[in-house]
């Protein structure tokens, strides 16, 4: 099957177009260089995405308090990783950075604060 990306990993944003098969790469065109190379076949076989939310916060001055994942988390599990969050509640004051919840998901992925609370 061919697909057609748009590379984001520069300025250029190189036209991909990427023979798959499965699931994987058989053959990747378009790319100007080493990046666009990684990304087209990381978007097809594996595709990555940093998670940014918001969790509820109990007896803070905020409501909702935004996060982000530290790292990128596979696409397939944004999801799951969405239901712990929703399940999860902020009690005590954070800073901008402060990790919110530790390897979410077994991940090796923090949940980390945007936003500073007090």
């Amino acid at each position: 099957m061919l697909r057609k990306l748009t590379c984001i990993e520069c300025p250029v944003g190189c036209q991909l177009e990427i023979n798959e098969e499965g699931g994987h790469v058989i053959n990747l065109t378009g790319n100007k260089c080493e990046k666009g190379l990684a990304y087209g076949q990381q978007e097809i076989e594996n595709p990555l995405r940093v998670l940014t939310t918001t969790i509820l916060a109990e007896e803070l001055a905020l409501k909702l308090v935004p996060v982000r994942t530290s790292k990128p988390i596979p696409k397939a599990r944004l999801l799951e990783a969405l239901a712990v969050i929703d399940r999860a509640r902020l009690t005590h004051p954070v800073k901008v950075g402060d990790v919110v919840i530790k390897d979410l998901l077994s991940l090796g992925v923090d949940l980390l604060a945007t936003r500073e609370t007090a």
